[in-house]
């Protein structure tokens, strides 16, 4: 009897081992993620582009206007090596992701092109598609590298956020529907001082949801992170490029120009043509109605399309306009660089090298 006890606790404590030795081994061997964040212009896609290739990777965009089909040079989008075309060394099972068609410099890219302009994507379904994607990257031993500038999506995905659950008012939104994107920025910061200081002030659909939440809790809640909710099974490393402020607006300058030469107009011509005819249609199916730039959409509410639009409806010059979109991607630029700093785990690179070396010690 004696014996038979002895043996039971025998097993239970070397149960108990086993559980502790592989909890301590799946914390020490979290599936690793690479991130690659930075304000526009900035070199992160070149960058992005040259670790996949060295480190076998693949490259998950968080780009709010590079999800939408057609928004290629206002967006400054990667261009592809054959649209429409799937290499064949590229299984179509890793193409549920969205991003089918989107390959670069030999490098497959998730999350680009995944949706028309008239569509919204929220950050929710952004950071569930993205999860999506890195488990289909993880599944064929390759390593995922997020790259982009859009904040909110980035720390949706590492903080494993969790949006507070609010149901859309319709009377609200059809009321704050017809209000500019400044006025409804102002309503914001007397509801909530702590949301204006890092939303994007011109992007209509995002203060109304930010006002129609704030309304709700009576301000916008902290959004949950894995601290509180289940432990994450990834580890990531934020790599952030670092550039003189003088240099960074230098290169905005310079892109500017030359998406003005490789069609920027016309781009933003014809899709503010081809969705100028879409508020009824947007406010039937979703009922939510904004006044901005072709009809409302928030794909639409980009630097570029805004300026260009009031050239053509003459209330600027070309150069006018293009000057204001200059002017307006530094003060983005700069927004961009106060939401990273915030982050005290990114690790701030000025070369590749830098970058190589940070990476190789992260895999280890």
């Amino acid at each position: 009897m004696l014996y038979a006890l002895c043996f039971m606790l025998y097993a239970f404590i070397a149960q108990f081992d086993n559980l502790r030795y592989n909890e301590l081994n799946y914390m020490k061997n979290k599936l690793k993620i690479i991130v690659i964040l930075g304000p526009t212009a900035s070199g992160k896609s070149d960058l992005a582009i040259k670790m996949a290739k060295k480190f076998n990777g693949e490259i998950i965009s968080a780009d709010s206007r590079q999800i939408y089909k057609g928004m290629d040079i206002a967006s400054g989008k990667i261009e592809p090596d054959r649209p429409g075309e799937i290499p064949t060394k590229f299984t179509r099972s890793k193409f549920t992701s969205g991003s089918h068609q989107f390959i670069s410099s030999g490098i497959l890219h998730h999350l680009l092109d995944i949706t028309m302009p008239n569509k919204v994507i929220t950050v929710s379904q952004w950071q569930k598609m993205a999860e999506k994607a890195i488990k289909e990257i993880l599944s064929d031993r390759k390593l995922p590298i997020i790259c982009g500038g859009t904040g909110l999506y980035i720390s949706a995905l590492i903080n494993n956020a969790n949006f507070p659950a609010v149901k859309p008012d319709w009377k609200l939104r059809k009321k704050l529907g017809n209000y500019s994107a400044k006025k409804l920025f102002a309503m914001l910061k007397k509801i909530d001082k702590e949301r204006a200081k890092n939303i994007d002030q011109n992007n209509p659909a995002r203060l109304i949801r930010a006002i129609e939440i704030a309304k709700k809790f009576g301000s916008v809640p902290k959004i949950k992170t894995s601290c509180e909710l289940r432990a994450m099974s990834y580890e990531f490393l934020q790599i952030g490029i670092e550039i003189p402020r003088e240099e960074l607006y230098k290169k905005i300058n310079k892109r500017v120009d030359q998406m003005v030469k490789k069609g920027l107009f016309q781009e933003a011509k014809k899709l503010l043509k081809e969705y100028k005819t879409t508020p009824a249609r947007i406010a039937t199916r979703s009922k939510l109605r904004l006044r901005s730039v072709a009809g409302g959409l928030p794909s639409m509410s980009g630097i570029g399309y805004q300026e260009i639009e009031k050239f053509l409806n003459k209330e600027l010059t070309k150069e006018e306009a293009i000057e204001q979109i200059k002017n307006n991607t530094r003060h983005y630029a700069k927004r961009q660089m106060t939401w990273f700093q915030k982050d005290k785990r990114i690790h701030w690179i000025k070369n590749q090298r830098e970058t190589e070396k940070l990476i190789k010690k992260f895999l280890k």
